[in-house]
Order: structure tokens, then sequence, then C-alpha cells
């Protein structure tokens, strides 16, 4: 018994779709560049402290900043960690944002997981945000931080300036690792 011609047609047009559609998402898995590699440890006793940005990616929460960014890091007896964002607003006025780091999902203290909700949503699993120490300096006098998509970056210094030499060494390290640093602006400190 034969098929009637308008179900072929609609058939070989479904499977053309489909086939399509699997190559384009195989094609969109292979350019998709995997997450970025994070350092292999870290000491979260020397991270804690006061960080200064030296550069970013745009992102819209943080489009207030004027500059003088900083970051201060202090641990916790529950094993998280308080994180106080500080920023000069346009206008000159100080703004500063409460938030709360833990270990991420894997465990690794260098995959840390961060939330700027307020605490009494904190408990959520939502509002929390990839924080991930992906170069470091041996003596942590600089960090770099980002996202396991690579939509956010951070190069903070313990310093408000960094020398250039550590700049120019970071920013190559970073393209090795498929990171666009032309969408780097500098934070003036």
């Amino acid at each position: 018994m034969n098929a009637p011609m308008g179900i072929l047609n609609a058939t070989k047009l479904v499977a053309a779709c489909a086939l399509f559609i699997t190559v384009l998402s195989l094609f969109a898995q292979e350019k998709a560049p995997l997450p970025p590699q994070t350092v292999a440890a870290l000491d979260t006793d020397k991270y804690m402290g006061t960080w200064y940005e030296i550069a970013r990616f745009p992102n819209q929460f943080q489009t207030q900043c004027a500059g003088k960014v900083s970051a201060a890091y202090q641990l916790k007896d529950s094993g998280r960690i308080a994180v106080t964002n500080t920023c000069d607003l346009a206008n000159g006025q100080r703004e500063s944002t409460e938030g709360e780091a833990k270990l991420g999902s894997a465990g690794l203290s260098t995959q840390l997981r961060v939330s700027f909700l307020p605490k009494l949503l904190r408990w959520l699993p939502v509002g929390w945000g990839d924080y991930w120490v992906i170069d470091l300096a041996s003596d942590y006098r600089y960090a770099v931080v980002s996202d396991s998509n690579r939509k956010f970056l951070w190069l903070l210094s313990r310093t408000p300036a960094m020398a250039i030499t550590d700049r120019v060494a970071i920013e190559a390290r970073l393209q090795a690792q498929s990171f666009d640093t032309r969408r780097l602006v500098n934070t003036p400190q």
C-alpha cells in the first residue's frame, strides 16, 4: 500500500528539518568555549582583605560606579565569606553593597558562588553567581575573577595600581583562555 504523496513530502520535510537542527547544534557545541580554567588552589586566608578593581568587562550591576571600585572579603565563622563592594558614584558619593560568598557546587575553593540578595533570601537556590578565580599571583598581589561562561571578568589588585608587566602577562593568559580582552574597561582609581 502506498502512502499519499503529501505524507511522504511532509515526512521528508520533518526529517530534513531534524537533520538541519542536529547539524546546527553540533556546530554550536564545537564553537562554544569550555569554561575557563581556575587556578589550582586558593588560600582563603591569604585572599581575605581589600582588592581594588583595575579593569572589568562592562556589566549591568556596576553601571552606577564611576570609579574607586574595591571589594573587601572577610572570612566568617560559618566558613562563608562576607563581601563588601564599594565604589564612587558620578555625583561623588560612595556606595556599598553587602554580599556573601560560599564554595561552589564542586566544593572547590577556586570556584565560589556569590550573592548580593538580602540576607533573608540567601537560602534560596537562585540569586547566586559564579565567582571563579582564574588567575592569581603567587604572592596574592593580583587576582582575576570570571564566571563559568566568560560573561564577567574583573582584574583585581591589592593596590590601586597594577604593574604594566603584570597587566600584559594577565591579558596574554586571558587571550589564551579565549577571553576578548578588548572588552576590558579600565577602572579609575
